[in-house]
């Protein structure tokens, strides 16, 4: 299953969209780990997310 799966299935989806408009990493860091994801992929995420314009 996608991230944005997981996000939807577990109704996170309109969370993590407003987090990443507000550049919330540590939240997202949250939600990421919600959705069972690893550390390692979460910091790729977050590094990917943050140079990413909105």
């Amino acid at each position: 299953m996608t991230v944005n799966e997981r996000l939807y299935v577990i109704g996170l989806t309109n969370e993590f969209e407003t987090c990443l408009k507000q550049k919330d990493f540590e939240k997202i860091k949250s939600i990421l780990k919600k959705v069972e994801l690893n550390e390692d992929s979460i910091i790729k995420i977050i590094n990917i997310l943050a140079f990413r314009d909105n």
